[in-house]
């Protein structure tokens, strides 16, 4: 970025209205049209109001009047909003899985931003893979930006006890089927569970992102903090608008904000805040499309460092709001100002430094110091990547939401090839499972679901269930809800369905797990493993939509972030010519 501030003239949506010729004569007309006035959008910067709004996406269903909110911030500092609707990659509807559609939408927003006449951009949305996917697409296209975070939803309670979206659906599931709650008792969870608009009121993948996204400079500072439902929220779209006007004028683009030591403040945050392991394949896509190499193994010296500090569930005891009232992650990073390179630029202007110099913290447990951590960093960080003869190119695990007395383990495998076969087998008396088992589910990954759907968080048997077991050591090469909470490896690379290891398991092996010593080992013989691998061949898979077959063709695995092959960056593209 230049310090010398841009004028109208010079800004990119003037080649569509600025021109006397035939074609600006047809912009200005064509904008008229839709009953403008000249004077509202000649000679103005044009933004870009990209919004993942839906009727069948809850954590984006008030998207609508948050654009509202943005365009006021923008008529106020002289910009001219339009308001463009994106793919809404909402969970829990879409399937298999949202994280098929999070490339076509980093596809979408580059395009739409590429080919309309918009100098700067606000991205409305939230859900687990909405922000990656909107933040890839911007990324490649690197135009002023602003990320404006969807907010997590109001607490919930039942019956006195609190209740955070995902994590208890699990817990109260086994309940169910341990025969502890009623039939009844679940259809008032169900009722009751999730009170308001907003993306989930734990630390899941939503929440996870967009702090990440905040603490990397890309939202306005603690804007992934605020409820969705908080009058806050909308204050802060407007402002998001207002701001994104002067960051045109200043020509602010992610590629002067997105550095390496950004992404390493995002896995600080991740860290800290005991975050979704979803978040290691999302940080590495937006890193290779900002041209910058973040592996797993630099995410997994992170959590080697931060402890997780924030309270919240699954790992913590907290909700959303309840961090947000403690003063959210502008409070979080103040207290790890010792771990983050305070000097990266953010949206705001300002440092990332400045941003959290006077940061208050109103809750001391419920967001704490590294030295007095929800969880001691030697016991659970975070994030561990495990690798061995099951996952040469690593897997990844949430260890706080681990039971302890599973870390290290060795077990007799039980091995499924498709949901379909588990959840027919799963409680069959004659399958030959227990408390010592290790639970596999393969060809879940990428390739092979096909789109990685979160499978991973395995069911435990009902017989174990009654007998009071709640965890197994369980394996997937797809990934899990980051409400979710279990000893589960997933993201086991190469995946199943392109010849990875995982696809040579076989029921009866013995599989050891040393988390301690990051190995991930079936204790199978090299000779027996080639033996098996020259037998092998790859499942037999419908063929899908015109998209799924594109998928399939160029999706990476997930070490290298699950993005198109041929989408790395940065890319030299052309403008559009305008003729």
């Amino acid at each position: 970025m230049s310090g010398k501030r841009r004028t109208v003239d010079s800004l990119r949506s003037q080649r569509w209205y600025a021109a006397t010729d035939m074609r600006g004569f047809a912009h200005r007309q064509r904008t008229q049209q839709m009953g403008l006035r000249r004077e509202e959008f000649l000679g103005k910067p044009v933004i870009g109001i990209l919004n993942a709004w839906s009727e069948i996406s809850p954590c984006h269903a008030h998207l609508r009047e948050r654009a509202e909110a943005v365009k006021r911030g923008v008529w106020q500092a002289g910009g001219y909003p339009v308001e463009i609707p994106v793919l809404s990659v909402g969970e829990v509807m879409v399937k298999p899985t949202t994280m098929l559609y999070r490339n076509l939408l980093a596809m979408e927003v580059e395009e739409v931003l590429r080919s309309h006449p918009i100098d700067g951009a606000v991205l409305l949305g939230g859900c687990d893979k909405s922000t990656p996917g909107m933040l890839m697409g911007a990324i490649s296209m690197d135009l002023p930006t602003i990320f404006c975070p969807a907010g997590p939803m109001s607490n919930g309670q039942w019956r006195g006890v609190k209740t955070g979206a995902g994590t208890h659906t699990r817990k109260y599931w086994d309940e169910l089927k341990a025969g502890r709650i009623s039939p009844q008792d679940w259809v008032d969870l169900e009722t009751g569970m999730t009170r308001s608009i907003g993306t989930c009121n734990t630390m899941g993948t939503a929440s996870t992102m967009t702090s990440i996204v905040d603490a990397m400079g890309m939202t306005l500072p603690g804007a992934s903090s605020i409820p969705a439902a908080d009058s806050a929220h909308p204050r802060m779209a407007s402002a998001c608008g207002a701001r994104i006007v002067e960051m045109v004028f200043e020509d602010l683009k992610p590629s002067a904000i997105l550095t390496r030591e950004a992404f390493l403040n995002g896995a600080v945050a991740y860290m800290a805040l005991g975050g979704s392991t979803n978040a290691a394949i999302h940080m590495i896509a937006m890193a290779r499309r900002a041209g910058i190499d973040l592996t797993l193994d630099e995410l997994g010296e992170v959590a080697l460092r931060v402890p997780v500090c924030a309270d919240i569930f699954p790992t913590g005891q907290h909700l959303m709001e309840e961090f947000y009232f403690a003063g959210g992650l502008p409070a979080l990073l103040a207290k790890l100002k010792n771990f983050l390179a305070l000097g990266e630029r953010t949206v705001n202007g300002r440092t990332l430094g400045e941003n959290i110099e006077n940061a208050p913290c109103w809750n001391d447990e419920i967001i704490r110091s590294p030295e007095k951590p929800v969880v001691p960093l030697a016991e659970a960080p975070t994030l561990a990547v495990l690798r061995g003869n099951l996952a040469p190119s690593g897997a990844v695990m949430k260890v706080g939401a681990a039971d302890p007395a599973l870390l290290r383990h060795t077990g007799r495998a039980v091995v499924f090839d498709s949901p379909r076969e588990m959840f027919a087998r799963i409680d069959d008396p004659d399958l030959e499972i227990d408390e010592t088992s290790v639970l596999v589910l393969r060809y879940a990954g990428p390739v092979g679901a096909p789109g990685m759907p979160e499978w991973g968080n395995l069911p435990i048997p009902q017989r174990l269930l009654a007998k009071g077991v709640r965890d197994l050591v369980r394996i997937c090469d797809g990934r899990m809800s980051g409400t979710h909470y279990g000893t589960c490896i997933l993201h086991v690379s190469p995946e199943a369905a392109v010849g990875g290891p995982l696809a040579l398991l076989r029921t009866g092996d013995q599989v050891r797990l040393d988390v301690p010593a990051r190995r991930l080992d079936m204790l199978v013989s090299e000779e027996e493993l080639e033996r098996r691998r020259a037998e092998w061949k790859p499942p037999v898979r419908p063929a899908g939509g015109a998209y799924t077959g594109l998928y399939r063709e160029h999706v990476l695995q997930a070490d290298q972030g699950c993005d198109f092959d041929f989408l790395g960056g940065p890319r030299e593209v052309s403008e559009p010519d305008i003729f």
